[in-house]
């Protein structure tokens, strides 16, 4: 599995230039069973990260393209009248896939967007009363632009909370970037040309071996004071949820196992914390998520 998840990374990297956090972190969204979103401006390889994972893992990839007339049966799907069999038959949605784009999803309206509640969370859609379960492994990433915000709709706090993580890819350095435009012009790695290495239940093989990485009590509890910092804070109007602590657990194993260890460390949960918490807060007076969690992370004792 080691193998696989290796050649997984560098099939990765065969489209993406130079973005090993980023394709770390999107990796360790997928193997705890959790859900990713990017947060950057166009054009730095949002997209391409999932067409890539979806090539890499041999899954079925959908994408959506948020716009304020998007509406939430567009997304889950609809039961139509079937003339010839006399009776209504249900028409699948995007997300009914394995890895789902919802590219520029604060452009969706709230009603639409509150669509990915239920099956973020409990991987089933529910239409006309009928719960309709998606396929495994099921996982989305989400993409907004934070510079443009005119037709937008902020993602509630219900929905951020829905996303294990969030990043930015951040643009490439000068030498990345040449490194780009020579594989145009040698014409190199092309996301269509990937080949999977990994099926899907090997996907399901690793989330489960992720989830026996040892995480020690000391380092639960460390996890739990971070937390629970953040509601304490008077710098926070709202804290961090329990699901925001099971989050960053989860995180923390599935980067240890990444990095072959089944034991996670103090330095896992520190490196995954702003990605893992900064979604989830709402500051107060107008200050910035990072900075508050920077902080945290100096003034809560490390086991």
């Amino acid at each position: 599995m080691r193998d696989r998840v290796e050649k997984l990374t560098h099939n990765l990297s065969q489209t993406i230039v130079g973005k090993t956090d980023a394709i770390r972190l999107v990796l360790v969204a997928l193997f705890s069973g959790g859900h990713a979103l990017l947060e950057d401006v166009p054009g730095v390889g949002k997209t391409l990260i999932a067409k890539s994972l979806a090539r890499s893992i041999a899954g079925d990839f959908k994408r959506i393209q948020c716009t304020p007339d998007l509406l939430p049966t567009d997304i889950t799907g609809t039961n139509i009248w079937n003339p010839n069999s006399g009776e209504f038959q249900f028409l699948p949605g995007p997300v009914f896939t394995n890895i789902l784009l919802a590219d520029e999803i604060n452009r969706a309206t709230p009603r639409t967007q509150s669509a990915l509640l239920e099956v973020m969370e409990e991987q089933q859609v529910t239409v006309d009363g009928v719960a309709r379960t998606v396929a495994h492994p099921f996982f989305v990433i989400a993409t907004q632009n934070p510079i443009e915000y005119q037709g937008t709709f902020p993602l509630p706090e219900a929905q951020m909370d829905r996303f294990t993580l969030s990043f930015s890819i951040g643009y490439p350095s000068e030498a990345e970037e040449l490194q780009m435009l020579q594989r145009l012009e040698n014409k190199g790695s092309n996301f269509r040309e990937l080949q999977p290495c990994l099926e899907l239940d090997e996907i399901l093989e690793l989330q489960r071996l992720c989830s026996q990485v040892r995480v020690d009590r000391s380092l639960q509890q460390y996890i739990v004071n971070l937390v629970r910092a953040t509601r304490e804070s008077e710098d926070i109007t709202l804290g961090v949820s329990p699901r925001g602590a099971v989050a960053l657990q989860r995180a923390t194993q599935a980067l240890a196992f990444l990095e072959g260890r089944d034991y996670a460390l103090p330095d896992d949960v520190k490196f995954l914390t702003p990605h893992v918490i900064c979604h989830r807060l709402i500051p107060s007076g107008g200050r910035r998520a990072k900075t508050i969690v920077e902080q945290l992370l100096r003034s809560v004792s490390i086991p």
